[in-house]
């Protein structure tokens, strides 16, 4: 069982250092990577890239087996974007939202981006938000249909681990992932049923965008889906994690369950799951998933009953126990899950802000520092 290879796209915010309040100034930020391109032999920065909105920059790592490797790819490219973005006086912040009000957002100069936000409207204009996308190889888009279907409900357990965003627009929303809420909004975003069979994928894709709820392939914001431009199943359901170790600790965990289910084959039926769930209860799955975290019980994929974090946390490792073992990942989600456990990105903004005394402004400041705790070398 030979370890597939991960890549890793996160979307981070551009803060004023002053203010605290997201900034608008990706394109300066760009154009600093470009600059430093021509005069430095590290490439990192060619990996940077703009958003739909001015104050978001999203970097992408090189696919990767070794989880070190991949960590260490995170990491290359966090320190590319903070000194892209010191160089045009901002500074970089791993939320799923801004803690702080924004204000009017702005939105690149860009034609696709323009014509989202003329057919969408305000679900456009209230986005600005931040996740994370892990990309899994995969050997066909048959086999990565199979492994989407089975992986659906799994998928609220990774929000969870991931959930960093609690606070927006300046008070605390009471969820442990905003950020998911606000993408709820999208009309091809969600939780997808059971699809059978790549044509029927490929059916439903094509229906959705004929009737304009995704205006092209790139714009199916299932949260799991087949990438438009590599040879992966792409997993879009989490938070960006201002603590890097989070974010590879789900890209192990996507890993370990996109191999077991491509690796039991197209007939399998001990596939780690109950039989396909309805829709509903994916809703009310992932609406748990962000409304507590890991703090209370979630839905168990294997159950379909309401059982404590920790045990749906055991259920995911027993079920990949296996695929863990062959990647050499065993210690490191082992870890990983006990640090979440004990207390994940929502809960560390919301120990800052009590440690403030309850200045919203503190929170941001944490975030700059788990953000960046590794970016200099």
């Amino acid at each position: 069982m030979e370890p597939r290879t991960i890549g890793i796209e996160e979307e981070l915010l551009l803060v004023d250092p002053a203010t605290r309040h997201v900034s608008p100034r990706s394109q300066r930020v760009l154009q600093q990577a470009t600059h430093r391109r021509s005069h430095s032999p590290d490439r990192s920065e060619e990996d940077l890239d703009k958003e739909l909105f001015r104050h978001q920059l999203e970097t992408r790592t090189p696919p990767a087996a070794d989880i070190s490797e991949v960590r260490e790819h995170v990491v290359a490219q966090r320190r590319a974007a903070a000194g892209a973005a010191e160089r045009a006086g901002v500074v970089t912040v791993a939320s799923g939202t801004s803690p702080v009000a924004t204000g009017e957002l702005r939105i690149t100069r860009d034609d696709r981006y323009l014509a989202m936000v003329a057919l969408y409207g305000e679900i456009a204009r209230t986005g600005g938000i931040c996740g994370m996308h892990v990309h899994v190889q995969v050997d066909s888009d048959e086999q990565g249909v199979a492994v989407i279907d089975r992986l659906v409900p799994w998928l609220p357990v990774l929000l969870a681990i991931s959930a960093n965003s609690p606070y927006s627009q300046g008070h605390d929303t009471g969820y442990e992932s905003w950020r998911s809420q606000v993408w709820a909004q999208w009309p091809s975003a969600g939780p997808t049923e059971r699809f059978g069979s790549l044509e029927v994928y490929q059916e439903v894709s094509r229906r959705l965008i004929a009737t304009g709820a995704a205006r092209d392939r790139g714009m199916l914001y299932f949260d799991a889906r087949l990438s438009v431009e590599n040879p992966t199943v792409e997993v879009r359901i989490s938070d960006v994690c201002a603590d890097p170790d989070d974010g590879v600790l789900i890209a192990a965990l996507v890993r370990s369950l996109v191999m077991r289910f491509a690796d039991a084959g197209p007939d399998a039926t001990d596939t780690g799951t109950c039989p396909p769930w309805r829709a509903e209860l994916l809703q009310a799955a992932q609406w748990r998933a962000a409304r507590f975290g890991l703090s209370d019980r979630m839905l168990s994929p294997t159950t379909v009953e309401l059982s404590p974090a920790r045990e749906v946390l055991a259920q995911l490792v027993a079920t990949v126990r296996d695929q863990l073992e062959a990647c050499g990942d065993t210690a490191f989600v082992h870890d990983g899950l006990e640090r979440v456990l004990a207390g994940g990105g929502a809960s560390r903004q919301r120990a800052a802000y009590e440690r403030s005394g309850g200045d919203i402004t503190a929170v941001v400041d944490d975030l700059v520092v788990r953000t960046n705790a590794c970016h200099r070398r």
